[in-house]
């Protein structure tokens, strides 16, 4: 069906045209509230504070796709176990997250992570 004022395709929502925003079958066995949670898990992008894009800048740290996808999972891994605030240890780089809103808040790099002291963090993975 096209809509005539902004010609537009739309899908009909109803009992009659399936489930909206269904995008495949439901694993049998798997609960509702499970799949709505992985759903919106692996929809949630990672953010950075500004604090931490000055950081990655200003040290020379950039990420590149597939370690961008390394961190994301590093983050998921800490928030199925609980972790609210974390380091996720990468290569030579340790990046502090705020598990719960999905944020980088900095990023320290190589030589810079001798002799510091990461205080308030309540979990940490290697990925």
């Amino acid at each position: 069906m096209v809509d005539h004022v902004s010609g537009v395709g739309v899908r009909p929502v109803g009992p009659e045209s399936g489930k909206a925003g269904q995008t495949g079958p439901v694993p049998a066995g798997q609960a509702f509230h499970d799949v709505l949670a992985q759903q919106i898990q692996e929809q949630k992008d990672l953010q950075f504070s500004t604090h931490a894009m000055e950081r990655i800048r200003m040290r020379g740290l950039p990420l590149s796709v597939h370690e961008m996808q390394r961190l994301k999972t590093g983050v998921n891994q800490i928030a199925e176990k609980g972790g609210r605030e974390s380091v996720v240890l990468m290569d030579n780089t340790a990046f502090i997250v705020s598990v719960k809103n999905h944020t980088v808040i900095t990023a320290i790099g190589g030589e810079q992570m001798k002799n510091n002291v990461f205080t308030n963090i309540d979990s940490a993975v290697i990925v």
